[in-house]
């Protein structure tokens, strides 16, 4: 098929299965303005203290969540 995205393909049992493409891995969102607020809030990337002390145990699922909660935190509290 013209235009098709090629995907890794597995076999089981004789039959060929399209196996799903591993996500991208979540980029730290840092912006190197390591400040913390009274709240222990980054006020340069809007995760909290905990949340950047754990990101390197974290699976990408987690840290897609931190991200996206850091990004209401940050709109929440009207940072630029």
């Amino acid at each position: 098929m013209e235009g098709a995205v090629s995907r890794p393909r597995g076999t089981i049992g004789g039959m060929s299965l399209s196996l799903p493409s591993s996500p991208a891995p979540v980029a730290s969102p840092c912006v190197r303005r390591c400040t913390l607020d009274q709240d222990d809030v980054c006020v340069g990337c809007g995760r909290t203290l905990d949340d950047i002390r754990q990101w390197g145990e974290m699976t990408e699922a987690q840290r897609a969540e931190c991200v996206a909660r850091a990004e209401v935190r940050r709109r929440e509290r009207d940072w630029r």
